[in-house]
């Protein structure tokens, strides 16, 4: 919460440095796409807790070997190394097994890189990233440590998703950087799933993950089977679907269970001969949907007010009942898919957009009520509806300007 302001100073000191330099690596469509898949993963995150905490607890409750005093420097010093050695194995384990790929694939999607994709961050981690910090609990880390490194391991990849800085000489050779992490992001068979380091690059030297980066072959980012899509939802749950629809589709049993452990990419063969894929083309066209003058300010506008919902419910989301909660992150949710709808330039989407945002305007406008008790007088609550309708008026003006780049990705294709 404290660093989401400014994580969005940085972007626009970013963007500012970027138009300077003439270097254009900012896209509109993309930047909205990855701060929703952020914002997504924050949502997803308050339920999440039980499994990313709460068995830390518990193990750390009735296994931990020792006791360790937060109290002594050394315990978080040791607690920080043993946290991004930990992470390096769960980031590698995410390129090189299909199951965990399919969670971390979401940060890889942007065919951009920036800041913005650094808050492109996944929303099923939760589910198995657990499991990797166990050592952590069992050695007595006490969970405020644990949760501390945490975060600092995370804040700390923020900066180095850029392409501004270039090589940083011997820092280079001991932390994770921007031009090692570039590397990273790349789709380039010579650094195809290279430097995994959170904060020390000194795991992949030690462990032969690591791959400079070659001023002679630029770095081409996004994954190998591009999502083409501005679905928050879709962006999350595609890979999973596609080791379903492999799994499924297997004659042999044994095939069925590899495609979820072997590494991303495998299929089985009789499986490749019946749904043949495209081949990868590191030339492909960058995905990108005209957005257009008027629809493009719509665009950032709404976004702008799903940002303010969003930490309104990261504020309010532990002191809400249940079933409540769970009904703001759906509205969320179905915001952002709309909005990626529209950015699309899918047919029906402007109108979609304009029924879901005048309902919301009209259900604060006449009850004055919001989640957490928030409570709304009249001059407010008619500020509010206003700024919906001029909103969806800029869509409309401008809707003629929204047209899809190429066809459209079938959603119910694993591609």
């Amino acid at each position: 919460m404290i660093a989401i302001p400014g994580f969005f100073v940085l972007m626009a000191v970013e963007l500012l440095a970027s138009r300077i330099m003439r270097r254009p690596v900012y896209r509109l469509n993309d930047s909205i796409n990855s701060i929703s898949l952020g914002v997504l993963s924050q949502v997803s995150g308050v339920f999440g807790k039980l499994l990313s905490v709460g068995i830390y607890a518990v193990v750390l409750q009735h296994v931990a070997l020792f006791d360790l005093p937060t109290g002594n420097p050394l315990t978080w010093i040791s607690a920080l190394l043993l946290y991004d050695f930990c992470y390096y194995w769960l980031h590698r384990a995410g390129h090189e097994v299909g199951l965990f790929w399919a969670a971390h694939v979401v940060h890889h999607q942007s065919e951009r890189y920036n800041l913005s994709t650094a808050l492109r961050q996944t929303s099923s981690g939760v589910l198995f990233g657990w499991l990797f910090y166990l050592p952590m609990a069992i050695l007595g880390y006490p969970i405020e440590v644990f949760a501390t490194v945490a975060v600092i391991d995370l804040i700390y990849q923020y900066w180095i998703h850029t392409e501004l800085v270039g090589k940083l000489g011997w820092f280079d050779r001991v932390f994770a950087s921007p031009s090692n992490h570039r590397v990273h992001h790349a789709v380039n068979d010579r650094y195809l799933d290279r430097n995994y380091g959170g904060i020390l690059i000194l795991w992949d030297r030690l462990f032969g993950s690591f791959v400079e980066e070659d001023p002679k072959e630029p770095v081409v980012f996004g994954t190998r089977a591009p999502l083409r899509s501005w679905n928050p939802l879709w962006a999350n749950a595609e890979v999973y679907w596609a080791l379903w629809q492999d799994s499924r589709r297997a004659r042999r049993w044994a095939d069925k269970l590899r495609v979820w452990f072997k590494p991303p990419g495998w299929r089985p063969t009789d499986v490749a001969e019946r749904y043949p894929k495209p081949a990868f083309d590191i030339r492909r066209e960058e995905f990108n949907p005209s957005l257009g003058g008027l629809p493009g300010l719509h665009a950032l506008l709404v976004f702008g007010a799903l940002i303010v919902l969003g930490v309104h419910f990261l504020m309010v989301a532990g002191s809400l009942p249940t079933l409540e909660a769970v009904g703001y992150a759906l509205l969320l949710l179905g915001s952002l898919m709309i909005l990626g709808a529209v950015m699309e330039g899918r047919r029906g989407a402007a109108m979609l957009q304009t029924l879901w945002w005048l309902a919301l305007g009209t259900f604060v406008a006449t009850d004055g009520r919001w989640f957490g008790d928030v409570a709304l007088a009249l001059k407010p609550r008619l500020l509010v509806a206003a700024s919906i309708v001029a909103m969806l008026a800029l869509l409309w003006k401008g809707r003629r300007s929204l047209k899809p780049s190429a066809a459209l990705p079938d959603v119910t294709s694993p591609g």
